[in-house]
């Protein structure tokens, strides 16, 4: 499949870029990592921590695909589109977080803390280095 297959398909579509929307996605993120990184992983909130910290970072593509005029609406689109924007070391990583985060919402997967705080640590890796190569302009001071 391709990221052509998805827009024809529909499940993305071209898209006006909607700057206030793409910076709202950015600061809304930054304030997410900040309130979620205060939280404890422990075996009861680690299921949650993960989905949530997936989200963020989706967030992030979200606003990575509206700056080039593009709105998705499949989770596995966004690896797609990372490799047809020439990010396909981001995409491999995405999509393997995707798949875990499927498998805890959708099939009941478990999850070990130390998974959990593995992958959190890479997502913050990930987010950071989005933010810095496409939106340097957008990181507010409290966000470095």
């Amino acid at each position: 499949m391709k990221f052509e297959d998805f827009i024809r398909e529909g499940k993305v579509k071209i898209a006006t870029k909607n700057e206030g929307l793409i910076k709202s996605l950015i600061k809304t993120s930054g304030d997410d990592l900040k309130f979620i990184k205060h939280l404890e992983i422990n075996k009861l909130s680690a299921r949650k921590i993960m989905s949530n910290y997936y989200d963020i970072l989706r967030a992030v593509l979200e606003a990575l695909s509206l700056s080039k005029g593009y709105k998705i609406y499949s989770h596995d689109a966004f690896s797609y589109f990372l490799e047809f924007i020439d990010e396909k070391n981001f995409a491999i990583k995405f999509d393997r977080l995707r798949k875990i985060r499927n498998g805890i919402n959708y099939y009941g997967e478990e999850i070990s803390v130390d998974e959990v705080r593995d992958n959190v640590e890479k997502i913050e890796i990930l987010i950071n280095q989005l933010k810095k190569k496409y939106f340097k302009n957008l990181i507010l001071k409290d966000d470095r």
